[in-house]
């Protein structure tokens, strides 16, 4: 598992993160859901070491990699893949090449190579079709299909999503939401998703937790959530503008 022990952040007079505790359970999708601004992606980065913790710990397996070097977190970062809301593609590059780049730079493959096995991966997100195309040629659901296929290219434990269906139409969401569930099912990957799109929440999560004020507010099933007593749990997931949550 995954594990988030009393973790602090604060950036300058800002404390986002105020002793946060997470575990993440192998095998599950868990949503991390929260206002803009709560802490939810400052929270997952400091998984890959791309923030570090004012103090607290975080478990993967039973190794530490709190205070992991830029070297040592190079095995962490392939077991933990990441999808970045904006899908961070090489413009430049095709379809097929942006997928084969992980092949290639962390497995030394030449170039046939890479791309075959690019290729397979684009079939499991279903964007083998598109493989010559560039990142221009695509909407921006389609970017996050590649982007995901990227991610997958050296078989990663855990998969992070930042905001995964921010900006996407209902359909392109909705196949989005459909590839989390295909990964669990089909590849037994362990899924956090950062998100504040209740559809997919509620449609997807295995577990749900919500930050609030730098802290968890309530960990627990969608059905938890959707039968919480607390005004500020049932003011986030109504979407009401009343109500005590403050953002």
């Amino acid at each position: 598992m995954i594990r988030f022990i009393d973790i602090h952040k604060r950036f300058g007079e800002r404390k986002v993160l105020d002793g946060v505790s997470l575990d993440v359970e192998t095998g599950e999708v868990l949503y991390i859901i929260g206002s803009s601004g709560a802490g939810k992606s400052v929270l997952v980065k400091h998984l890959i070491g791309l923030l570090r913790p004012d103090a607290g710990r975080i478990l993967l397996g039973e190794h530490e990699v709190t205070w992991l070097s830029e070297k040592d977190l190079y095995p962490v970062r392939m077991q933990c893949a990441m999808v970045f809301q904006s899908s961070t593609l090489f413009d430049a590059m095709t379809v097929v090449d942006n997928v084969a780049l992980p092949f290639r730079k962390h497995l030394g493959l030449r170039l046939g190579d890479a791309r075959a096995r690019a290729l397979d991966k684009l079939d499991l997100v279903g964007m083998r079709h598109a493989a010559s195309w560039l990142p221009a040629d695509l909407g921006d659901g389609l970017k996050k299909r590649v982007a995901i296929a990227r991610a997958l290219s050296l078989s990663p434990t855990y998969m992070i999503f930042d905001e995964p269906t921010t900006g996407l139409d209902p359909m392109a969401a909705a196949q989005v939401d459909d590839l989390i569930r295909t990964l669990k099912k089909d590849a037994n990957v362990t899924s956090i998703v950062v998100s504040h799109d209740l559809r997919s929440i509620f449609g997807v999560a295995d577990r749900i937790a919500m930050i609030y004020q730098g802290k968890i507010r309530l960990d627990g099933t969608p059905d938890a959530f959707r039968q919480s007593p607390d005004p500020v749990v049932r003011q986030f997931i109504s979407g009401s503008p009343e109500g005590p949550m403050q953002t």
